[in-house]
């Protein structure tokens, strides 16, 4: 067993120093060629010649430059230089046709991703320059997609085949995700500014070797949770600030039927030095766990006024599992609901599941969480048919009213654990 240190019997490995086997993910490489996106007709058009010369770099000069969807191919870096904004389009059509997309956990045909790649390897948008969503155009369509959700989330338990699973209509009015990479390898997103986007912002789906780094995203409407890795392997996020509309880092894995068939879990994903604020919860696991998560270390992170600070959440129906998990060294202020909670119980599911099959949830280690202001400080809360099992709380230093929740635990350790009001 190849580790670096040994702390309270949890081995570290290199080179990350995770909890876990984790190689040295490797960055994309790009031919040294390059293409400037005023050259061409569109930062479209600049790709696709970037690509038909062999690959290499789009780069995006400083400026305001309007774009459709852009879709990425492989060996394509996208670089924004400093003060060069591209700003999105609000018009549904200019994301159409429909590509393959995974839709809040579901396999479909939809609307375009603002930025989309699918099946390419050695990808990736960078600089520091600025991404602009335009997502005000598209969130009043959150009260307006109900029937098309309840009918897309029900499609594999109706027999309904992904290829029969076609929306891309504003009467269905399924918000894309900002910038959705899908069985992808070797991604790269680095420096750049992300602002107001659709839904989910950054959302990498079956993708593997998965690193962002120093990237900022502000975005207030609704679901436009900040970064979702979903059903990824191999994944690194480091020194990234997160200001959302809804979970700042939120790792998923498919939801109910359509998870369980697709069966691929999210693991071996490192979150360390990010900090998250606004919106919902910080650090997130679920609730869409159905293909299973496993493999998650989070450390030195800071996370301020949300409304859960470390969140790992499931409900009756998903199935799934989730295990192996180590978050420590967090710090946490301004919570407005739980600084940590683990619960079966979450209640805002946009479809409600058709079985009660539950989540299977073990081996979790939270450790060395600190903070202030908060409402609750410990919810746990496991299903009297599927109780949480081996959770361990170490040194953790709370400021709460509400001191702590459990229920339905089996196999709890706590060891240094003060929770005052």
């Amino acid at each position: 067993m190849n580790t670096d240190r040994t702390t309270d019997s949890i081995p570290y490995y290199a080179p990350y120093r995770t909890p876990f086997p984790m190689k040295q993910l490797p960055e994309p490489a790009f031919a040294d060629r390059e293409v400037l996106s005023s050259s061409c007709s569109s930062i479209q058009a600049a790709v696709d010649r970037c690509a038909a010369l062999g690959g290499g770099t789009v780069r995006v000069p400083a400026g305001r430059w309007g774009s459709a969807a852009i879709h990425l191919k492989s060996g394509i870096r996208l670089f924004l230089e400093k003060n060069a904004v591209i700003c999105f389009s609000g018009r549904p059509t200019d994301y159409l046709p429909p590509v393959f997309t995974r839709w809040e956990g579901t396999e479909c045909y939809n609307y375009s991703p603002l930025i989309y790649a699918d099946g390419c390897e050695n990808i990736a948008v960078s600089g520091e320059g600025t991404l602009l969503g335009n997502g005000f155009a598209w969130w009043h369509w959150k009260k307006l997609q109900q029937k098309a959700a309840d009918r897309l989330c029900g499609s594999e338990a109706d027999g309904i085949p992904v290829s029969e699973r076609v929306y891309g209509t504003e009467e269905a009015a399924l918000r894309p995700s900002f910038l959705q990479f899908i069985n992808c390898r070797n991604v790269l997103l680095e420096n750049i500014t992300v602002l107001s986007g659709p839904q989910w912002t950054l959302h990498p789906v079956y993708c593997e070797n998965v690193i962002v780094r120093g990237v900022h995203v502000h975005t207030e409407g609704p679901n436009t949770d900040g970064l979702n890795p979903d059903s990824c392997r191999n994944v690194l996020i480091e020194d990234c600030d997160f200001y959302t509309g809804d979970d700042c880092i939120a790792i998923n894995s498919g939801i109910n039927e359509d998870g369980w068939r697709v069966n691929r879990p999210c693991e071996n994903i490192l979150i360390r030095r990010c900090r998250m604020t606004g919106g919902h919860g910080g650090l997130v696991i679920g609730s869409a766990v159905s293909g299973g998560v496993r493999n998650v270390y989070a450390h030195d992170c800071d996370i301020s006024g949300t409304m859960q600070g470390i969140r790992l959440k499931s409900m009756r129906g998903r199935g799934g599992y989730v295990e192996h998990v180590l978050f420590e060294d967090i710090r946490v202020s301004d919570i407005t609901h739980e600084a940590v909670t683990v619960s079966m119980f979450y209640p805002y599911s946009t479809v409600v599941p058709r079985s009660e099959t539950p989540s299977s949830f073990r081996d979790i280690v939270i450790r060395r969480v600190h903070g202030s202001s908060l409402k609750t400080g410990i919810e746990l809360k496991g299903l009297p048919e599927r109780k949480l099992s081996d959770v361990r709380l170490e040194d953790i230093r709370l400021s709460a009213p509400d001191v702590f929740v459990c229920a339905d635990v089996e196999g709890l350790v706590m060891d240094r654990v003060r929770v005052t009001d």
